[in-house]
Formats: structure tokens, sequence, C-alpha cells
């Protein structure tokens, strides 16, 4: 009931206790939403009946009022009433007026103004929106003064089970191994409600499995699917289809359901061992095929998949493993059969081994199921083939020595035909390999002999492709490289490196060095390419040749100088090697002796002090070509002249007995003038007239006082030594003539100012001392003649 504001009136009989019981249903009508009661201000009351003077006050609250509701989904053809909101201070008299705003206000809610009842206007979905908070004021109708302060409530929109579950993570796909034990977790699903889980079973959700038994099950309470059965075998079924089912209400009939699928795969284990379909494997390969060659593939069957299925092959037997390999190609499935090494048909037709198939990963869990491994046998049959003829060595490496004749033996190579039957083998040399035909083959058995004589010198190196073909098929043939080198003999004369023509100060001291000569030898084999040179040897030289023994030789001026002269001195220098046989050559250098300024350089020799710096004219090259023309004609001549003396000489070759010494073959330099020789050279110098006062014409006409003969050297007999030591005696000896040789140089004979090189005679003991008793005569009659010359007969025995 209202109160009047100030007044203490209290409705007849009630008592206070009838008062709280009024208040108890107020507030239990605001619970429900029924009502919101405005109340007017507080006022006194008296604090006790027995005392009226003495009032107590307190204040009261403006609003009375609780929660409003309103269920979801509720529709009606008319605006449902959900509560009513009354102050204290209307007192009925219309002048109050009711103002509801907030959220929904004059939409989803309506107040009316004169009796505040509030109306919801549609249908609410709490799923959408949950509460409204709305605000309630009255003010004066007549001045809209406010009569109460504003004050929020909240309208609650009450659920009701109007949505089913669901799984936004749907559908599920999920892995687990095979052969995994009875309860192994698979996935973990999960449905949504949207209702209000704390408002009855409307989100109370249970799972269950509609599809997918025997093999799974899944949690009612938390929806873990797990297996429900063991050792299922991905070979047999690999993926499974689970129908899992979410419905709320606890479960309980009338609930709402949701479901979703789980695509469950089976992932592979290593539970299966490799096994050969069949026992027995055969291949064929041809005989030339050559190392490396795929011979075949096997496979051994593992249904299992990745790297469970890789597979290692191997060959169990040794007798296979020598001829063959095996490896896994690149997928780690096949063995690829391949050749080791050249397989031959008349050897070995046929190969048997065994061949083994392992898994490289092999799971400890599953070793009970068996070995990881099997065993297949193979047979490699080997198909004969035509084959070339087969050298009996890879390249051959032949010698022969130089200036042989044709038909030399050189070697031999071999070839065999390998097939059954063999063919006969026909040889030849192809003609590229060969330009100069310096060889030859025989056709039957392989024979290389010389064609024409082969000079080391000009080719050391001879590189022959032989050919072998099979007589009854030309297309079978092969080849091989035959290298013949030609062998050195001592067959070259040593001869100065350069042609020398060097120069000497006329005030040059004497021993000075003029010039250092070398030498070389074009042959290789032992001493034959240490060469030895000498000069000319007495007081009377104009030069000294001194041997370096290193190839080279030191020109020197003697110890007196040399006699002034304009011409040249052409200095003879004799060059032997030490082969067996030892070749010898005759060189010449030429000498000038120039004027030299004091630092050494020249200033002017005799041939050049005649000459004009200047340059020629038109007719000194005129003149010059006609003196080298006139030249030529005496030359010409005076070998025609030579020639035909030759010719008169002729008939006295095989009478004088000295004549025999020109057939011996010497050679180097000088060989080409033994045809003018003047034989009246060679007669023996002790009948001669005496000479005509002044310079002698020549030594070896007159012989002077000899030099006695040096000892022989004690110790066993070397030849090349003795004969070396008579020759250097000869040499060294003035006064015997050049009896060794018909050789007529340029440079000797009469008025020659170099002397003679020869040492013939100079052995002979006639009108000298006698010397010491030689042991020529003990050499045989091989060395008769030369006994005679260089020895002294011994007196016959008694």
């Amino acid at each position: 009931m209202p109160q009047r504001p100030g007044g203490s009136e209290q409705s007849p009989g009630w008592s206070p206790n009838m008062w709280g019981l009024v208040r108890f249903l107020l507030a239990w009508l605001g619970g429900w939403g029924c009502m919101g009661r405005l109340a007017a201000p507080a006022r006194a009351w008296a604090g006790s009946r027995g005392s009226p003077g003495a009032a107590l006050l307190r204040t009261r609250r403006s609003w009375v009022w609780n929660q409003f509701f309103v269920i979801e989904e509720y529709a009606g053809p008319e605006p449902v009433l959900i509560g009513k909101l009354h102050s204290d201070v209307d007192r009925g008299e219309g002048r109050t007026k009711y103002l509801l705003t907030g959220e929904g206000a004059g939409t989803v809610f309506v107040i009316d103004e004169a009796t505040g009842n509030i109306h919801v206007t549609k249908s609410l979905d709490r799923e959408e929106k949950a509460q409204y908070v709305l605000l309630a004021q009255a003010v004066d109708r007549a001045s809209n003064r406010p009569l109460e302060p504003p004050s929020e409530f909240i309208i609650k929109v009450q659920d009701i089970n109007d949505n089913p579950p669901i799984f936004p993570l749907g559908p599920y796909h999920a892995t687990v191994p095979e052969m995994s034990n009875v309860g192994t977790s698979v996935i973990q699903v999960t449905a949504h409600d949207a209702d209000d889980p704390s408002y009855g079973n409307s989100a109370k959700l249970v799972y269950t499995v509609l599809d997918g038994l025997p093999f799974f099950s899944v949690d009612p309470q938390t929806g873990v699917v797990r297996t429900a059965i063991p050792n299922m075998d991905r070979e047999t079924q690999e993926e499974f289809l689970v129908v899992i089912q979410a419905k709320d209400m606890g479960g309980h009939m009338g609930g709402l359901s949701g479901s979703t699928t789980v695509t469950v795969t089976l992932s592979d284990v290593n539970d299966n061992p490799p096994k050969f379909p069949q026992s027995l494997y055969q291949f064929s390969v041809v005989e030339t095929a050559g190392p490396g060659t795929l011979v075949g593939r096997l496979r051994a069957q593992d249904p299992d998949l990745g790297d469970n299925a890789l597979m290692a092959y191997s060959i169990l037997d040794g007798e296979g493993s020598e001829a063959f390999s095996i490896s896994t190609d690149s997928q780690g499935r096949d063995g690829l059969l391949t050749i080791r090494k050249p397989l031959d048909f008349e050897t070995r037709r046929s190969y048997s081994f065994r061949v083994e198939a392992t898994n490289t990963l092999i799971d400890p869990a599953y070793l009970r199921r068996g070995p990881f491994k099997d065993v297949a046998s193979v047979r490699v049959a080997v198909q004969d083939a035509p084959e070339p003829p087969a050298f009996t060595q890879a390249a051959y490496h032949l010698a022969v020595p130089e200036n042989k004749a044709p038909g030399t033996l050189v070697g031999q190579v071999s070839a065999a035909d390998l097939d059954s039957p063999a063919s006969p083998i026909r040889y030849s040399i192809l003609p590229h390999s060969d330009p100069e035909r310096c060889f030859s083959i025989e056709p039957e058995d392989g024979t290389i002999r010389t064609a024409v004589p082969l000079d080391r010198e000009a080719r050391v190196w001879h590189n022959l492709t032989v050919l072998a073909t099979e007589l009854d098929s030309s297309a079978q043939a092969s080849r091989v490289q035959v290298a013949i080198q030609t062998l050195d003999e001592n067959d070259n004369a040593p001869q100065l490196a350069e042609p020398y023509d060097t120069f000497v100060c006329d005030s040059a001291p004497p021993g000075q060095l003029i010039q250092v000569i070398r030498a070389l030898d074009r042959d290789e084999v032992g001493n034959s390419s240490r060469v030895s040179l000498q000069g000319p040897l007495g007081p009377d030289a104009n030069f000294t040749v001194r041997d370096n023994r290193d190839g080279s030789a030191s020109l020197l001026l003697p110890s007196r100088p040399a006699p002034p002269r304009q011409a040249p001195y052409l200095v003879p220098i004799e060059l032997w090697d030490w082969g067996q046989p030892a070749l010898s050559s005759t060189a010449t250098v030429t000498v000038s002796v120039c004027r030299c300024r004091p630092d050494g350089s020249v200033a002017s020799c005799w041939p050049e002090a005649q000459l004009s710096p200047a340059g020629l004219s038109t007719g000194a090259l005129l003149a010059i070509v006609t003196c080298v023309g006139t030249l030529l004609a005496l030359v010409v001549l005076f070998v025609a002249l030579r020639r035909q003396k030759q010719e008169a000489l002729m008939v006295l070759e095989e009478e004088d007995v000295r004549e025999n010494i020109i057939t011996y073959d010497d050679e180097g330099g000088g060989e080409e003038d033994t045809e003018a020789f003047d034989i009246s050279a060679l007669q023996n110098p002790d009948g001669a007239a005496l000479p005509a006062p002044g310079p002698p014409a020549r030594r070896d006409v007159l012989p002077r006082a000899r030099a006695p003969r040096q000892p022989r050297p004690p110790g066993p007999a070397d030849v090349a030594q003795l004969l070396a030591l008579r020759l250097r005696e000869a040499d060294d000896d003035p006064s015997v003539p050049p009896y060794d040789s018909v050789q007529v140089y340029g440079y000797e004979g009469r008025g020659s100012s170099c002397g003679s090189l020869s040492s013939l005679g100079s052995g002979s003991e006639a009108g000298g001392a006698p010397g010491p008793a030689e042991p020529l005569d003990d050499w045989g009659p091989l060395f008769r003649t030369l006994a005679e010359l260089y020895g002294v007969k011994e007196p016959p025995g008694p």
C-alpha cells in the first residue's frame, strides 16, 4: 500500500508480521518477473507503540524489482505481458507516466505509459542475444518532471533445447599404425551445443559410434576414438570410415543429435617379409657383352610400403659373384644383375647361383613373424657370338739394329680365333702406319721383317698397326699396335758442332785462348758419343789444340807467335769417337790475324784491309761476277785434268802395294779428295834428292832426325790403346811422310805451311835407333801387315 508522506497511519489490525509477509510476496512476485513496484519516500515510524512521541525514521528503496524473464522462441498472436512497473507516487489519478528506454525498448519491448505493463512484441532467440538491459522511469504526465530517479533492470531470455550438437572441425582424418593394440588412441572429436549449458541438460552431450563397429569405439564423455580390436592389417583393409554421433539432453530420448565422419587410415609397419614370386630365374647373355651390361631384373614381392619395402640383394655363391654382381635400383625394390668380368662361351656356357633378398629396415617387434629375407636360384646361359681374333699381347714392343740388310727379322705377332671351330688368321700392316714401307709381315705367321735398311738418326721409333683377319670372315678383324725401336750403331763419324771462322789479334800473347771448338756425334751407343779432338802437333805448328775431354777443345796460340800473313790460317782438326769400330773425321777451323784496338776489338783484318768500306758500284759488281765465272771455268778444267790423270794411274793400282791403303773406307771429311792425290808424294823420301837451298817445300819429302820410340806400357796388350800410342808417336815425329792415307787436302802437300797429318812411316826403324821389341807378331795373321809397318821383326831363333 502506498504510504502518505510523513504520515503514521496503518491499516487497522495489520501487525508487523503481516507487513513482512506482504514484502515477501512482493519480492517473490518481482523475482518471477511479474511486477516491479515504485515506493514512496521513506518516512518516520514510531519507535514503539507505547511511546508515540519517540519516532524512528529509515530510508526505503525507490525501486523494488527483480529480473524479468521471457521464454525464447515463444510466439503468439498478441504481445506477451512479461511484467509490470508501479511507483508509490502513482495514486491512480492518471498523473504518472511510465517511460522505458534501453536495448530493444519500443521495438522488442513496449510499455503501457499509464499502467506500466511491459510486453514483448516478437519471438526472441537466446543464442542470438541472452539478455537485454533497460532503463525504467516515472515522470509527471503534465510536466514530464521525474517523479523517481531512473533505474536499470534486466530482461533475460530463458533457454529452451532448440539447437542440435554440431562438430565444427569435422569431418576428421586420422592415422593409426596397423597391428596396434586394443585401446590405441586414434583421435578426439568434439561437438558444440549452442544451448545454455547452465540451464538444464540442453547442452549435455553424449558420444556414440554409429558406424565403424567393431573396429573402433568412442568415449561417451570425451569423444576420444580408440581401436576396438587387435592386429588390424593394412594389407587387408587400409582405410575405415567411422561415424560418430553427439546427442544432447544427456543422451536421453527427446534430445537433439549431430554426427560427423572420421576417416581412419592404417599406416604401414614392416610386418611382411620379402618373397620371391618364383624359385628359379633364367637369363641369357651374349659372350661379347662387356662388364656392366645388364643381364636381368629380380624383384622380391613385399606388400609393405615405403622404407619398409626397401630391399638389398646379394649373391650367395662365390662362383656367381666372380662373374656377376647384383645391386638395388634407385627405388630400392628391384635387383639389377650385371656382368662383372668378360664372359667366354668357349670356356663356360652357363652359371648357376643363388640370390638373397633382405629388408634393409627390420622392426624387432615383428621378428616373430619369421626371417625378413628370401632366396631364389638364378641360371645365366652364355650365348656364343662371332668374335674377332685376339692377340696374345695388348701391344708389342720390338727392336732391330740400324743399317741391317732388308729381310732382317724384327719379331713376330700372334693372334688366335676364339670361336669354335677356329678360323685361320691372316696378318697385314695397315698402310697408313708404315707409309715408307720400311717393314713387311708374313701373312700366315705374323713375322715382321725389315724391307729397307733403317737409320736411327733419321727415325728412332716406327709405330705400326697390324691387322689380324679371319680367313673365313673378313669382317672379324682386330688390330694391335707394334712399336719398333731402331737400335743405334756407331755409323756416324764425329763432326764440329758448327763451322768455325774466328780471328786472333796480331798482338795477342802466346798461349791465349782463341776459340772453344765443340764437336758432336749423332750416335748414342756406348763410347760412340764420346768425342776426342786433336790438332797439328810439333814445334812448327802455328796453333795448339787442347782436348778438354768433354766433347770440346780449346784453340790456343803456341808458345811462339804466329808469323804475320795476310791470308787466314786453316787449322786442321781431327775428331774421333771411342765406339766399336772407332770412326774419325777431319775438319778445318779458319783463323784470321787481325789488327786490334787497345780494348781488344777488331780494327781491321788482312783480307779486309784492301776492301773499301763504301758500297760497290755496278762496274765493280760486274767485275766480281766475271772473276767468279773465270774461277769456275778454271775449277772445271782442273777437275777434268785430275780425272784424266787418275785414269792413267789405274794401271799401277795392282802393282803398288802402298796403293792398298786407298781401299780402306775411312770416314770423315776429305774422302772425296782421294781421287785427286799425287802418287809422287808417296815415294820413299829416303832415296829422294837433296832439296834446293831455301825453306823446305814439304816435310814428307826429306826425312829428318827421327824421334825415339816411347816404351810400351806394362800390362796386357790393348790394341786400341797401343794403336793410339803409335799414332801419337807418328804425329809427334816430323821426319816421316804421310804414308797412312792417300788423301790430299787443299792445305796438305808440297808447300803447305800447316805440315802433314800423316803418321805413315813413323814406325819404320830405317835409319833410326833400334827400339824395343814389339809383340805385334803375336797378334796373328790379321795384323801381319801392321806388324811389318810399325814393328821390328825379331831375328829368328837359333
